[in-house]
């Protein structure tokens, strides 16, 4: 498979979990993939180490997306490794559920400084290495931007705001052969949602209720239509905003 052949791709937030999956997806159709990780150095070490053994092509580096000199670390890494840049997948983010009475001022500018700032500086950086081919920005939002959890107001808002920024630059970038598409995640089953205690729990169990196709979802469901929207098959998509949840209807 090589639908990703000579492709440079970012990941960020690729340590575990959904970015994990789709680094590893994007090396296996042919991709050079760098992992970016925050905090988790051994997690990324042993993704970019399954790729290589698999005889693909990767490297991790550390950047707290929030932070401006570490993005500019990032990409100017990732162009000292491969001279280039193709793909960019937004895929670091945290999330912080409480009452609207219990949030306080640092978990809001937390989870929009990570959820939002954070894809504004990669997009930003991205722009600088994008070939005369143009570029592809895959943004992992999640389908509480639009269908709000009780208790997620701030989550879901960052969400929210993920999905305005596609649409907005999908149509800022007119011309310039960049593509720009949302995926917009269900309950999946994750590090996060586990070390959450979403999986297994009561909540989990109402929301698969009302997913048609009946199931949690996995890391490698998301992988693979991000594969998809980083393709050539996807080369006529952009601005959308795509569900990948099983149709769930219970958010």
């Amino acid at each position: 498979m090589s639908k990703l052949k000579n492709k440079v791709a970012v990941v960020t937030g690729a340590s575990k979990g959904i970015g994990a999956a789709i680094a590893t997806f994007f090396a296996a159709e042919g991709a050079s993939v760098v992992v970016n990780y925050a905090a988790s150095k051994d997690g990324a070490d042993e993704v970019v180490q399954a790729i290589r053994a698999s005889g693909g092509t990767a490297i991790s580096v550390q950047a707290d997306v929030s932070n401006e000199a570490d993005v500019r670390r990032l990409f100017a890494e990732t162009q000292a490794a491969f001279g280039t840049l193709d793909i960019l997948v937004n895929n670091a983010g945290i999330y912080d559920y409480a009452p609207i009475e219990a949030v306080s001022a640092e978990s809001f500018r937390r989870q929009f400084d990570i959820n939002v700032w954070g894809t504004v500086l990669a997009i930003q950086e991205s722009l600088k290495l994008f070939g005369a081919a143009g570029g592809n920005i895959i943004n992992i939002s999640s389908e509480a931007g639009r269908n709000p959890l009780p208790t997620g107001s701030i989550y879901s808002a960052s969400k929210a705001a993920l999905d305005a920024l596609t649409t907005s630059l999908s149509k800022e970038f007119s011309g310039r052969n960049i593509r720009g598409n949302s995926i917009l995640p269900g309950i999946v089953d994750t590090e996060g949602s586990r070390s959450g205690g979403f999986i297994g729990s009561e909540a989990e169990t109402r929301l698969v209720a009302t997913t048609p196709l009946g199931r949690t979802g996995q890391p490698a469901d998301i992988a693979k239509a991000a594969v998809f929207l980083a393709s050539e098959d996807a080369a006529w998509i952009t601005g959308e905003k795509i569900s990948v949840s099983g149709g769930i209807y219970g958010l």
